[in-house]
């Protein structure tokens, strides 16, 4: 009876052992030296300013449980899941069982001079390795189809090069390989009957039978198949740090040391006013944004979900990472420096690139590896605020905050004047107490349809009986979106100011009205190094201590704090006051940045209304086009962002054209989509409604506002 197991070097000679075990040498050597090049590069790059090794062993955890899942890679694409699945998990064991063979090999049999690579063992370890080895062909076989059948677009760009090509075919022959190899020594050997366990090769075995091929040639042929199989294997291994298959330790690396928080807040700049505060050479780039330019796979996820992109602006998030990565190959080879990023002239990314980022963290949440874009593409917006080259309709926004106190260019005096239409009055938190400080925002203040908003919300406080109180003109200008902008030194100046006030009044929470200043307040200003610009004569603010740091302030977007009202019975709501069918809105600074979707779904249901949820909806809801400083700049959109996705609302909901209300969570939202229902003509189908405009016409429907003054009638339903 045939001992159940197979000699590993079958029809080798001594001399090609010797022969194999010198390349296997030589190839994980060239790996090694290319992976040690890799990490020296990184360890030569600018210092992160977060913390990114802390807890080390349970980052390495979580972002194993993250991998081996593929949770990010089903997120929208289904087949893609699979097929990635299938890939690494096949891999994986393949890499696992060749790991087990190599130690029976050189280290068990050499010690014991016997070997565990035979009887159950072996036929276990076959019937596992076939089995898996298999899901990994299937997936490589998937990700052809994909790629050159299906041309599926997101597959292809300016950077699809012959390494793309190069990588799945070597996979697919090492795979694809692995199965001839077994099916030649099967057939060779007369088909031993515990080899059934192998039932690819098995199967594999008998084809070969089938064409002809006897023992013999088959013996032959298994020559020449398996040192193919190990010179392309080798060749492989030395390949990885060179080009596209590195992903497979850079996108683990880059999961590892990801930021929670990132794109929610950005890292800040030193006072040093002569300091790289901006991209001004591809060394200005820290560690972990060039691991994120590494780490890139090409899969063109973010470009698929970019909204810039999708109305044909100048702007793919995956090309301006590989156009880093390949500027900083050909500078760290010799080659010649040019600008990272300028208003023409020769240059790695174009200014009207990152002007066309609209800073909605779509790109980082579909990404599969975690590349945290924004924070690449802010260096870059600053470097054209420190040179100058920033859209004139931009800088008009940076004057008006920096001699208004906002971006509307009106007297801050007259921040508060939307209010005199209440029949109430709205504290001054300046001079009284208050549980919550309202942080109104520009385009509640300002803006004549955003105002209604403001208004509506402040009704709500005061049937809810609410303590709250504003700031008047002593509030400014939040600044999240012109430091998203480039313009960091002003930011530091409005979170300076605010920090100063907020220390000057008595309160426990803020509640903020826009989810914009609900972002910067809760995740950057208390991030800020308020004492290393406290000295500097430009900044008008003394405050210099930190602020807020372990979060005693709680800091909410109202729909939060009107939520948990509802749930307390503070709001005399039936939950059967309104009717309408309508679909909502998820704002980025809510969603993506912040992960509240559950309260203005709460509050809008609380209301009566029919809910109809948009296909793109919660995390992967489609920016409205105002975020990043969209709100003030023109461009030649076709569709604009608004306007598609009014266009979604109305054709792609369940409901279709029966949805009566576009709800949203956020003036410039608001702004947006009022432009857009012009602009796209949806006016005769829907309106525009806040939250808060809902919440007042619910209550007004049954008198519960009659004591705090409604307005005459002025609700949602007029609200237009």
């Amino acid at each position: 009876m045939l001992a159940q197991t197979r000699e590993t070097f079958w029809t080798i000679s001594p001399t090609g052992k010797a022969a194999f075990y010198f390349l296997a040498a030589a190839a994980i050597l060239v790996f090694a030296v290319g992976v040690y090049e890799r990490f020296r590069r990184y360890a030569r790059a600018k210092e992160d300013p977060f913390p990114r090794l802390d807890d080390l062993p349970g980052r390495v955890v979580d972002a194993a449980g993250t991998v081996l899942s593929n949770r990010k890679q089903f997120d929208r694409d289904t087949y893609a899941g699979v097929m990635h699945a299938f890939i690494l998990w096949g891999f994986l064991t393949l890499l696992i069982g060749t790991t087990i063979l190599g130690f029976d090999i050189d280290v068990y049999r050499v010690v014991t001079g016997t070997s565990f690579f035979t009887g159950d063992f072996y036929l276990a370890y076959s019937l596992v390795m076939d089995a898996m080895g298999l899901l990994f062909v299937v997936g490589v076989g998937m990700a052809i189809y994909k790629r050159y059948a299906r041309r599926d677009g997101r597959l292809w760009g300016k950077h699809t090069s012959l390494e793309d090509d190069a990588f799945v075919w070597t996979l697919f022959a090492l795979g694809a390989g692995g199965y001839l190899l077994e099916g030649l020594r099967i057939r060779a050997t007369g088909f031993p009957d515990f080899e059934t366990v192998s039932f690819v090769g098995y199967f594999v075995a008998m084809v070969i039978e089938g064409a002809g091929v006897d023992a013999g040639g088959a013996e032959a042929l298994y020559w020449w198949g398996w040192w193919s199989h190990s010179l392309i294997a080798f060749g492989f291994v030395a390949f990885v740090p060179y080009a596209k298959p590195f992903h497979m330790i850079s996108s683990f690396a880059n999961v590892v040391v990801s930021d929670d928080k990132a794109g929610a807040r950005l890292p800040s700049v030193p006072a040093d006013l002569d300091a790289d505060t901006g991209a001004e050479s591809i060394d200005s780039f820290t560690w972990s944004e060039t691991l994120d330019q590494d780490a890139c796979t090409k899969c063109g996820r973010c470009s698929s979900v970019c909204p810039a992109n999708a109305s044909g602006r100048d702007l793919d998030p995956r090309d301006v990472i590989l156009d880093l990565k390949s500027y900083r190959e050909e500078v760290d080879a010799g080659g010649e420096e040019v600008d990272i990023v300028a208003d023409g002239g020769e240059s790695v990314i174009d200014a009207s690139t990152m002007e066309s980022c609209l800073s909605c963290m779509a790109c980082m949440d579909a990404c599969p590896v975690d590349i945290e874009h924004l924070t690449s593409f802010t260096k870059m917006n600053r470097q054209l605020v420190d040179t100058g080259q920033v859209n004139s309709e931009m800088q008009d926004v940076f004057q008006d905050v920096m001699q208004k106190g906002n971006t509307f260019g009106d007297p801050n005096r007259t921040r508060g004047d939307w209010s005199d239409e209440l029949a109430f009055d709205v504290t001054d938190a300046r001079e009284q107490e208050v549980d919550y400080l309202w942080y109104v925002g520009d385009y509640p203040s300002f803006d004549d349809r955003n105002k209604k908003v403001a208004r509506a919300l402040a009704r709500v406080f005061e049937a809810a009986d609410v303590s709250y109180g504003i700031l008047f003109d002593d509030e400014k200008y939040d600044g999240n979106d012109i430091r998203r902008a480039g313009e960091e030194f002003l930011y530091m100046e409005l979170a300076g100011h605010h920090v100063e006030t907020f220390d000057e009044v008595e309160f426990d929470h803020i509640v903020c009205t826009d989810p914009h200043s609900f972002n910067t307040i809760k995740n950057e200003y208390p991030e800020v190094d308020y004492a290393e610009f406290a000295d500097d004569p430009v900044m008008p603010f003394d405050y210099d201590e930190e602020w807020n740091a372990d979060g005693e302030i709680g800091v909410f977007h109202w729909t939060q704090v009107v939520s948990d009202l509802v749930d307390a019975g503070r709001l005399d709501l039936t939950g059967a006051d309104l009717d309408y069918t309508v679909t909502y809105h998820d704002p980025c600074h809510l969603g993506r940045y912040n992960g509240e979707y559950e309260a203005p779904r709460q509050l809008i249901e609380a209301t009566g209304c029919e809910l109809h949820e948009m296909p793109r909806s919660h995390d992967d809801s489609f920016c409205c086009g105002g975020g990043g400083g969209g709100l003030w700049m023109e461009f030649d959109d076709e569709p604009k962002p608004s306007e598609e996705r009014l266009r979604e609302g109305i054709e792609d909901t369940d409901a279709g054209s029966e949805i009566e209300k576009f709800v949203v969570a956020c003036p410039m939202c608001t702004t947006m989509f009022e432009d857009g229902r012009k602009t796209g003509g949806f006016e005769d189908d829907l309106e525009i409604v806040d939250v808060a405009e809902l919440l007042e016409e619910a209550l007004d429907s049954q008198g519960a506002l009659a004591s705090v003054g409604a307005d005459d009638g002025t609700t949602a339903a007029s609200a237009d």
